[in-house]
């Protein structure tokens, strides 16, 4: 028969229980529970460092890739992989957005120096990547430098979600990324979108202000005269490039690189061999239709994407007889995104708070990172060159001791010296 379970009784009386109910105005919960949620959008999701210019999520990726050895030279590991081992230890956020952030530093026309080698589908300008069991990624050479001497006591590393492991707070770039790759995000009341730049320039300006730090502005838009975008393009004017470099904001136009040719002895096309930034071919060909069913363009009687990996971006449009090919260039310009505009709005979080910088100012912050990087580096291995240092005199006391207690060295002095635990060669 069976017996029936004896409820354990409360360890307390619930009539005795004093409530301590607070009461707070809704709009005040509201306002304190907003703010939270906005600070913590700003400072651990959308808005980059600008010392290392990564968001957390790309940095926990690249740090722990680096953990795995997923370097150039090692073989492909598959992306999951990698994704569930990010997830698992650093940021337990879902795969997805990790998987995005893996692939947004793997595509080279995004990155202008990718951090992330992808092996696989990792999309296009219109196409999306394949999903994450189907693709392969390493480290890039660039992030060798984005993780160089971690080891060594040059950042300051945090406990991770569930305080088992740590994690870095930032990186040690050695590369100023965050202007040569540049950043977008939207965060809560704010938003970044930062422009890409060409490696040598930006180490050499980095190289000057060391040298000069009190250089002008144009001083050093002498060695960084504008973006670089990663798929090419023109840009139109330099005033809103001194605008976003002075005050952090401007807004820049980029045209395609064109050029004309004879289709046939009396046809002839518009070939489009570099386009805008982050702007696909295949958008380009609808604007066209959509433009010449509205009649908003004239003289095109066709068009065709003939872009490869061999050749490169190819968009040709061909021009119907009798039409001039610059007139009708210009209402391409004017109606597709052969011509298109970049707003860049340089935000990024310096000790912690969001702050709109120049073209200096985010030289200067980089240059104090990688110095304070190199203090504590140099720190760490004169530390451990003391305590080697320690050790070696305390084995050769130890081997003059035995020397000492043993003239000439006997055969009896060379059996003590092998039975200590302390090797008498030095």
């Amino acid at each position: 028969m069976a017996q029936r379970r004896k409820t354990a009784k409360p360890s307390y009386d619930p009539h005795t229980v004093k409530e301590n109910i607070v009461e707070t105005p809704l709009d005040e919960e509201m306002s304190k529970s907003f703010l939270e949620y906005a600070y913590s959008v700003i400072y651990a999701r959308a808005l980059p460092d600008a010392r290392d210019g990564l968001k957390p999520v790309q940095r926990r990726i690249i740090y722990q890739m680096g953990q795995m050895n997923l370097t150039p030279d090692k073989p492909y590991m598959k992306s999951a992989r990698a994704v569930g081992e990010v997830m698992g230890k650093l940021h337990p956020h879902g795969d997805s957005s990790i998987y995005e952030a893996m692939v947004r530093l793997a595509q080279p026309f995004a990155m202008r120096l990718p951090l992330v080698d992808g092996h696989g589908n990792f999309g296009s300008l219109d196409d999306g990547p394949a999903a994450s069991r189907y693709t392969e990624a390493r480290l890039g050479p660039a992030a060798l430098g984005m993780n160089a001497d971690i080891d060594e006591d040059t950042v300051d590393f945090s406990p991770n979600y569930d305080n088992k492991l740590k994690e870095p707070d930032v990186l040690p770039a050695a590369i100023p990324n965050l202007l040569v790759n540049g950043a977008s995000g939207i965060a809560v009341g704010m938003a970044t979108n930062m422009a890409t730049h060409n490696l040598g320039e930006v180490v050499a300006a980095a190289k000057y202000l060391m040298k000069h730090p009190d250089a002008t502005l144009d001083q050093l838009m002498d060695y960084v005269p504008g973006p670089d975008w990663p798929g090419g393009g023109i840009i139109i004017g330099r005033d809103g490039i001194r605008e976003a470099y002075e005050s952090g904001r401007g807004t820049l136009t980029t045209r395609s690189a064109t050029h004309i040719e004879n289709v046939t002895a009396r046809k002839k096309a518009i070939v489009v061999t570099e386009l805008p930034f982050m702007v696909g071919p295949e958008h380009v060909l609808e604007r066209i239709s959509e433009g010449v069913k509205n009649h908003h363009i004239e003289g095109v009687s066709g068009a065709i994407d003939l872009t490869d990996r061999h050749n490169g971006t190819r968009i040709v449009i061909e021009i119907k007889t009798g039409f001039d090919p610059n007139a009708v260039l210009a209402q391409l310009f004017k109606y597709t995104p052969l011509e298109d505009n970049f707003a860049m709005n340089n935000v990024a979080l310096v000790h912690g708070r969001p702050h709109t910088m120049g073209l200096k100012e985010m030289l200067e912050v980089w240059v104090e990172h990688r110095r304070n990087v190199i203090h504590r580096r140099s720190e760490y291995r004169l530390r451990k060159a003391q305590e080697r240092l320690h050790l070696v005199e305390r084995h050769a006391a130890g081997h003059g001791r035995h020397r000492r207690g043993h003239p000439g060295h006997s055969h009896f002095g060379q059996r003590r010296c092998r039975q200590d635990t302390v090797d008498c060669r030095l």
